[in-house]
């Protein structure tokens, strides 16, 4: 098959190096809006370079990774859909609610698959930790903690379009929150602050965010994130049961440094500095899947409805970090239209 990949920044020439050993993938083409970043990772890499994203599709495609800024993330996968050409795009589906809906609605109404890049259901250990909760091993669920911290700040021209620190980190914990219980999230109350850069006050944002989280079954979660944490990237989830527990993301590099005398494993010297180096097997897993997609032999492991009701979550904790009060995303939901909910979660 020949996959086309739009946008060749740092996660794109990523991916397109990894497409290059998935198998059943016999040509690669790529594009962006760069001319000269496209020719030149194509070059490295061996592969063609489309002067266009038209002049691609044009050549023929069985698939198409988008990798491209955000804010192109809608436009381009609606021109996947009007060619007919099964469709990956990193998340978001798009900047806002509305962007996201029109996604949403266009891909439901047609046959073509669309997969959204939440590359955490693809890694070992939240997949291993959802097993043990589904097979009954944890007993009933009471209590989930997760984070995800960075370990540098990006850079301050990142930060206007980037939707937030919920929308743009936290949705990763708020998609595997859903995805890991099978539940649905009723209400959040959500915090941020600004201790670090003045660019992301001035961006309106904040670097580091709090939120307790209830499901539907009164489990409560909380997400925190933040653009500084020295010790190195980390990202972790502790699902607490009843009869049992797991801790996903707690292993040799995890930058865990202890403040107790003895400790009994060793912990790694070079913790985890990217989210890239943190989830290098997931992202790879995922493309693999991808291509399972395209070829027809497996559906998409994460549609744009379930993004959708990622962001939802993430809406009601922007909400509620500006006004100081719980919010219902049934609220946000609402107020978007009352879109429906997607059936199940993709596995």
């Amino acid at each position: 098959m020949k996959i086309g990949l739009i946008g060749t920044g740092r996660i794109g020439a990523f991916h397109a190096r990894t497409l290059l050993s998935v198998p059943g993938v016999t040509g690669i083409a790529v594009a962006d809006v760069d001319t000269a970043r496209a020719a030149s990772l194509a070059e490295t890499l061996g592969v063609r370079s489309a002067a266009s994203i038209e002049e691609m599709y044009a050549d023929g495609l069985d698939g198409v990774v988008i990798t491209a800024a955000t804010s192109a993330h809608a436009t381009l996968i609606h021109q996947a859909l009007d060619a007919g050409v099964p469709v990956f795009c990193e998340k978001p589906v798009a900047p806002d609610v509305p962007g996201t809906v029109g996604v949403v609605e266009r891909a439901q109404a047609g046959s073509v698959p669309v997969q959204i890049g939440f590359q955490r259901r693809f890694d070992a250990g939240y997949r291993a930790a959802r097993e043990a909760l589904h097979s009954g091993e944890l007993g009933w669920l009471h209590t989930l903690r997760a984070c995800t911290s960075d370990r540098t700040p990006p850079p301050a021209g990142y930060i206007p379009t980037s939707g937030g620190l919920f929308r743009d980190c936290s949705i990763h914990d708020f998609d595997i929150l859903r995805w890991l219980t099978g539940r649905e999230v009723v209400s959040v109350y959500a915090q941020g602050a600004n201790r670090g850069a003045p660019f992301f006050a001035d961006g309106d944002d904040v670097d580091t965010c709090a939120a307790l989280l209830r499901f539907d079954d009164d489990t409560l979660a909380t997400v925190t994130a933040t653009r500084y944490n020295g010790a190195g990237h980390d990202v972790r989830l502790e699902v607490c049961g009843s009869e049992g527990a797991r801790f996903v993301g707690l292993d040799d590099r995890a930058p865990l440094p202890s403040a107790e005398p003895k400790l009994s494993w060793q912990r790694a010297a070079d913790p985890y500095a990217t989210f890239m180096e943190r989830f290098h097997d997931a992202y790879v897993t995922e493309l693999g899947v991808f291509a399972e997609v395209v070829a027809g032999r497996a559906p998409s492991p994460c549609s744009p409805a379930e993004a959708l009701e990622a962001l939802y979550i993430a809406e009601a904790c922007e909400r509620s970090r500006r006004t100081g009060e719980p919010v219902a995303v049934a609220d946000v939901r609402a107020a978007a239209g009352g879109t429906a909910r997607p059936k199940g979660h993709s596995v």
